[in-house]
């Protein structure tokens, strides 16, 4: 049998909001896809593969990359997608709150990545996709994120170790870290009224549409390894 040429992309947290978007800009690129989140139907697209379950276990990540293996015969992109935000003042975060959020943001990369680039490594290339939060790198005080900060600017540093410990190899490594997104969990009328300081200098929220866009531009972009796309209106520009 001959091998599937069609490239393959794995989303985690590709259920709704930003990372369906993900799912879909990939298959208008003409990808397979293996979409993961704890809950999501299976698809009616033959080319989109679904993996329920928790991506902080271990044996999620294990049936997601058997998943994209049994299907579709090979892994190209990893997009780690999946996150949960939980503002609090610091001393108020409680104990499920940080097991919550390093649970997801981190053992939820760890797992898969590790996996992913297992894979990438047998084929000579790949590529794995970061989701940051320009929150990690710009603090709001009205919006309190210690737990975004500890745990997105970790993405954000591995980012750049990983890119250069598999430059070598074939594997890019990069980052996309968005500022304030307009989703279904966030709709317009929130960024109005006294939120008006939050807005970045572009003036208002962006859309899914320009995370996708972001990712999609590291996909075509070979020489690029290690970045990190602030994708925020100009939030870190003006600071």
């Amino acid at each position: 049998m001959s091998e599937n040429r069609q490239k393959v992309a794995i989303v985690t947290g590709g259920s709704q909001g930003i990372g369906a978007g993900i799912v879909a800009g990939y298959r208008e690129q003409g990808w397979a896809v293996v979409a993961n989140a704890r809950t999501m139907k299976p698809s009616d697209d033959p080319a989109v593969a679904t993996v329920e379950g928790d991506i902080s276990e271990a044996a999620t990540a294990d049936r997601i990359i058997a998943e994209a293996l049994t299907r579709f015969g090979r892994v190209d992109t990893l997009v780690n997608n999946a996150g949960v935000f939980v503002s609090k003042p610091f001393t108020e975060y409680t104990a499920h709150d940080y097991a919550l959020v390093t649970d997801v943001n981190l053992a939820g990369f760890f797992w898969v990545t590790q996996r992913a680039i297992a894979e990438m490594l047998k084929r000579g290339g790949g590529h794995v996709v970061n989701i940051s939060a320009t929150i990690a790198d710009v603090a709001d005080s009205h919006a309190p994120a210690a737990l975004a900060a500890l745990t997105k600017g970790g993405l954000a540093a591995v980012t750049r170790s990983l890119a250069v410990e598999y430059a070598t190899r074939g594997i890019r490594v990069n980052a996309v870290s968005p500022g304030i997104i307009q989703t279904p969990m966030h709709p317009p009328e929130s960024f109005r009224g006294d939120q008006g300081e939050q807005l970045p200098p572009i003036g208002h929220p962006g859309q899914i549409s320009d995370v996708v866009g972001g990712v999609l531009f590291l996909e075509a972009s070979p020489f690029v390894t290690g970045e990190i796309v602030h994708i925020d209106g100009g939030k870190i520009a003006g600071h």
